[in-house]
C-alpha cells in the first residue's frame, strides 16, 4: 500500500494545536476550555472534505467527530484523542510550541496534542491517498478526559464502531491494560463539646486516626498481592483530611477521602467491602466509633487480549512502520479506553514517545508523531477491510 504522509502539514498543525490554550476550566482557572482547538479541528476537517458532528454535552465544550465513511461492510474504527489540557502552572512558555533537537515543547504537545495532529494527517493522507477502506474510520476528537470524560461519553452516545484505538501516548508501544479508581468518602461521626468537658464530647477526628491505622494496614497488604502482569498490583491512599470547627471544640465530624487504585478484575463492589469490613470492625470494637462510607466516583480498569483483531492489525502495521516489533505493555494511569471498552468495543492504546505530563516541562518527539500517523493509515486501511 502507497500513500503519501504530508510532514509539513503535520507539524505545522502540531504547533498550531498547541499554541491553542485549551486547559480544562474544571481543573485550572485560566483553562479556556475546548472551544476554540475543537473549531481549529473542525475547520481541518472541513477543509479535507470530512463532514463533522459537534457534540456539546455541557455547552461550551465541545467534542468534534468526523468520518471518512467505507465503501462496503468492512469493520468500522475509531481514533480517539481528547484535546483538553491540564493547568500550565510553573510554565514560562505552555503555548510557544518551541521546537528543540527534534522535540516539541509546551502543555499539551505530548498529552495529547500530538496524537491529534497525527490522527489529522493520517486522515488526510488516506484520502490524498485514494486509500478505499470497506468500514468506517471514525475520528473523535473528545472534550474532557483530564476531568470527567464528558467528551467520549457523549460520542459513545452517538457512534459505535467494532475497534478503537486511544491515542494516548505510549512509546510507540501496544498498552494492553490499565489500572482504574474508585473514589471513596468516610465520614466519624462525634459529639462536639468544650474541649475542658471530656465527659460530654466525643472525637470525631481520633476515631478517624483509628480507620486510617487500619487503611495503612490495609494499603500494604494490597502490595503484598499477586501482581497483574502489566499493571502491578493495586494501591489506595488517603488523599483529603478534614475535620473539626476549632481548638477548643470537639470535633462533630470528620471526612477522608481515599482513593483506591484497582486493576482488571477489580470491582467497586469488592474494593467497597474492604473498608466497609474496616469499618464495622471498629464498631465492634467501640459502641461511639460511628462511620459512614460513600462511593464518589468509580472509573473502571482496562485489559483487552494480546490476540484481539484490533491488536493484532495495529501490531502488524507498528512493525512494519518500526521495522521492529513494538512492546505489549501496560500502564498505571486511567484513560478513555476503558470507556469504550466497556461499551463493549475492542480497545488498545497506542500513541507518541515524549515526556512531561502534568509537569512544567513537557514535550513529544516529532519523529514519534510522523511513524504514529503512519501507522495508524496502515492499521485503518488493514481493518476497515
Amino acid at each position: 500500500m502507497e500513500f503519501v504522509l504530508d510532514r509539513t502539514f503535520l507539524f505545522h498543525t502540531l504547533q498550531e494545536l498547541v499554541r491553542i490554550n485549551s486547559v480544562n476550566p474544571c481543573i485550572a482557572p485560566e483553562g479556556r476550555g475546548e472551544r476554540e482547538i475543537a473549531q481549529h479541528i473542525a475547520e481541518s476537517l472541513r477543509n479535507m472534505g470530512v463532514e463533522i458532528n459537534l457534540l456539546e454535552s455541557i455547552r461550551g465544550r465541545p467534542s468534534v467527530v468526523g468520518v471518512l465513511p467505507g465503501k462496503g461492510h468492512g469493520k468500522s474504527l475509531m481514533l480517539n484523542a481528547h484535546i483538553d489540557t491540564v493547568g500550565v502552572a510553573d510554565m514560562s512558555e505552555p503555548f510557544a510550541a518551541t521546537v528543540r533537537n527534534g522535540r516539541l515543547y509546551g502543555r499539551g504537545a505530548y498529552d495529547m496534542k500530538g496524537s491529534v495532529a497525527a490522527m489529522l494527517a493520517a486522515a488526510r493522507a488516506i484520502l490524498d491517498s485514494d486509500i478505499e477502506l470497506q468500514g468506517d474510520l471514525v475520528l473523535a476528537f473528545v472534550a474532557d478526559e483530564e476531568y470527567e470524560s464528558i467528551g467520549t461519553q457523549e460520542v459513545l452516545r452517538h457512534y459505535k464502531t467494532d475497534a478503537a484505538i486511544v491515542t494516548e501516548p505510549s512509546q510507540l508501544q501496544l498498552c494492553l491494560a490499565h489500572k482504574g479508581f474508585v473514589w471513596f468518602e468516610v465520614e466519624t461521626l462525634g459529639r462536639a463539646a468544650h474541649g475542658s468537658r471530656f465527659e460530654e464530647g466525643i472525637d470525631a477526628n481520633m476515631r478517624m486516626g483509628r480507620v486510617l491505622h487500619e487503611l495503612e494496614k490495609l494499603e500494604k497488604s494490597l502490595r503484598q498481592r499477586k501482581r497483574h502482569p502489566l499493571v502491578g498490583p493495586p494501591s489506595l491512599h488517603a488523599a483529603i483530611l478534614r475535620g473539626g470547627t476549632g481548638l477548643s471544640t470537639y470535633a462533630a465530624r470528620c471526612e477522608l477521602k481515599i482513593e483506591r487504585r484497582t486493576v482488571p478484575g477489580e470491582t467497586e463492589e469488592s474494593v467497597r467491602r474492604e473498608i466497609e469490613k474496616i469499618l464495622q470492625k471498629l464498631s465492634q470494637q467501640d459502641e461511639t466509633f460511628q462511620a459512614k462510607l460513600t462511593t464518589l466516583c468509580v472509573r473502571e480498569p482496562f485489559e483487552v487480549d494480546a490476540e484481539a483483531g484490533i491488536v493484532q492489525t495495529l501490531h502488524a502495521s507498528a512493525t512494519r512502520v518500526l521495522q521492529k516489533p513494538p512492546a505489549m505493555v501496560g500502564d498505571t494511569p486511567w484513560m478513555d479506553a476503558a470507556l469504550l471498552a466497556g461499551a463493549g468495543i475492542e480497545t488498545v492504546v497506542f500513541g507518541p514517545s515524549g515526556g512531561g505530563a502534568h509537569s512544567a516541562e513537557e514535550w513529544v518527539d516529532i519523529e514519534s508523531v510522523e511513524k504514529l500517523a503512519a501507522i495508524l493509515v496502515h492499521t485503518a486501511a488493514n481493518y476497515c477491510c
